[in-house]
């Protein structure tokens, strides 16, 4: 169920991927904040006729962009994302509902073969027509998930209290999309 305080046309917009990203950010050794993102990424949003939204998305696990070879080799082992057998991250959404600019998402989240449901908040940019007659729309979302239930539960504690790595881990998108 959608409630559309403004409507987007009707059709299929997909991701551009070069104008997009998806990444997270987690606490890292209690002090800072660490941030990555994935490079191979899909989404598609769909609007029906009463204004109905749905979006899905799909990520390349193995797509993990970090600033250090061996930790993005880590990343892909089994203490996180295992992408060897569980090569994606899916996404699809069960409720869009929109008051003029924001958005407020649920659905449903996979990662590592464990789906959770979760909600994540944000902005939408009603469309604009680009020099080459396309129609784009932009979406901004960022939602939290406790990433041990996803299985993604490798940690190590540190010398004077508390661990390497905060479970909590917000998941950001920024995403352009252009009508199909």
């Amino acid at each position: 169920m959608t409630t559309l305080a403004t409507q987007l046309p009707t059709g299929l917009w997909q991701v551009d991927p070069v104008h997009s990203t998806a990444g997270f950010a987690v606490k890292h050794m209690v002090v800072s904040t660490f941030r990555g993102r994935f490079e191979d990424f899909d989404a598609r949003l769909e609007a029906v006729d009463g204004g109905d939204l749905r979006l899905t998305g799909r990520v390349r696990a193995d797509s993990i962009v970090v600033k250090d070879e061996n930790l993005a080799a880590h990343l892909t082992a089994p203490d996180f994302f295992d992408t060897q057998r569980y090569p994606e991250i899916l996404f699809e959404s069960t409720s869009v509902s929109r008051d003029g600019d924001a958005l407020i998402l649920e659905g449903e989240l996979t990662i590592k073969g464990q789906t959770r449901r979760i909600r994540g908040e944000g902005t939408i940019v009603d469309a604009h027509e680009d020099p080459y007659g396309n129609q784009r729309i932009g979406l901004s979302l960022e939602t939290a998930v406790d990433r041990t239930e996803f299985g993604l539960n490798w940690n190590a504690p540190l010398p004077r209290g508390g661990v390497a790595l905060a479970n909590n881990v917000k998941l950001q998108l920024e995403l352009e999309l252009v009508q199909a």
